[in-house]
Formats: structure tokens, sequence, C-alpha cells
């Protein structure tokens, strides 16, 4: 039995417009992209600001600053930047890039508390800001500090920012996986009904 109550096929609402500043009072991140010369030396590749959109009535900010759509990713000819380039303008990223990864800052509103929700995916993500409680739909709940990692495996889970003043910033990779079957139950992508996300079609 499937449990996908955010089917693909649901429509998506259109992605909100990006910022080149962050919409919380947070610093500002940079991107740094290396590559090599013609000589096989390591150079810089660009360097750039990360850009910012806001979500759930601006109590989320989300960048993606990179992403990959294979594994292992094609490095040749800078192949997985011009791969990056066209996901992060196609409209259509998800949380999780089908057969690839994902690299997002998320930047929460105080006291802000996301909705339960679950990726098919295996997520790496690190507190940068704050202190945020991941809950889990068991009701354990784990109080993270700056510098925590939680490694998500595809469980249901919500993110909450445990300051009522101060916004906080978690950094999240989040890499495709396996269809995972729990009890004889598949458990699917659950984003929710109001995440104003697109499916991540994995």
């Amino acid at each position: 039995m499937s449990e996908n109550p955010n089917p693909s096929s649901a429509p998506a609402a259109a992605p909100p417009p990006t910022s080149p500043t962050p919409i919380s009072n947070l610093p500002q991140l940079t991107r740094v992209i290396t590559s090599h010369n013609a000589a096989g030396q390591a150079v810089i590749h660009s360097t750039t600001p990360f850009t910012w959109s806001p979500y759930d009535a601006s109590n989320l900010g989300f960048s993606v600053p990179y992403t990959t759509s294979s594994f292992p990713p094609d490095l040749n000819g800078d192949a997985d930047i011009a791969d990056h380039e066209r996901v992060a303008s196609s409209g259509t990223l998800g949380l999780v890039n089908p057969r690839g990864t994902v690299l997002r800052s998320v930047d929460f509103a105080p006291g802000y508390a996301c909705g339960m929700h679950r990726t098919q995916s295996l997520d790496y993500g690190i507190v940068l800001e704050g202190e945020v409680d991941m809950v889990l739909d068991s009701g354990e709940r784990v109080s993270m500090k700056r510098g925590d990692v939680a490694v998500q495996r595809a469980t249901q889970h919500q993110w909450v920012n445990r300051s009522q003043t101060e916004w906080a910033r978690m950094m999240f990779v989040l890499q495709d996986c396996g269809k995972l079957v729990v009890g004889g139950r598949e458990m699917g992508e659950d984003l929710g009904e109001t995440s104003g996300l697109p499916a991540s079609g994995n």
C-alpha cells in the first residue's frame, strides 16, 4: 500500500520570487565553485551570493546553492554546473532531486514550526544558527544546537525554531534514496497539504 497524500499529479503552486538577500536578518551566504584550467590546476569558477525564496507567509527562507542530477556526477567540461543551472531555472525542483542531491539552506522565523513532512531521501541537516527542535511523528523530540547534525532517513518530521525572538538557520544535503518499505507500507514522500512545494517525483 502506497502512503502518498501529496501525489505528483496534484497541481503545484507557482514558485515564489527569488531575492538576492535573505528574508531573515541572518548574514548572507556565498557559494564558491571550483574548476580546472587547461593545465589541470584548480581555479575558482565562480563566487556568487545565495538567492532566497520565501515560503509559508515568509516564515521560511529557502536557498538552493547547488544540485546534482546523477550519481556519480559528471564533472567533465563542467557538466554538473550546467545540470545545476538547468534544474535551478526549471521551476519544478521539489525538496529532492531524483537520482541526485540538493544542497539547501533554510531560515526559520522566530517560534516557527514547519508542517510534518517526509521526503524519500537520506538527508544531513546541520544547524548553523540558533537552536532547532526536530520533532518526529512518534512524539519524540530532540533539541539541536549550532553544529549538531540530524541524519534524516525518510522519516516523518518537523522543524521548530526554539527561539521566540531570533531566526534560526539550517543547511541540508538531501540525497535521493530507494523506495522504503516499513511493515509492508511504502513510505513515500508526504509534503502535507499546504507546503506550496512541487512533488519531488522520485
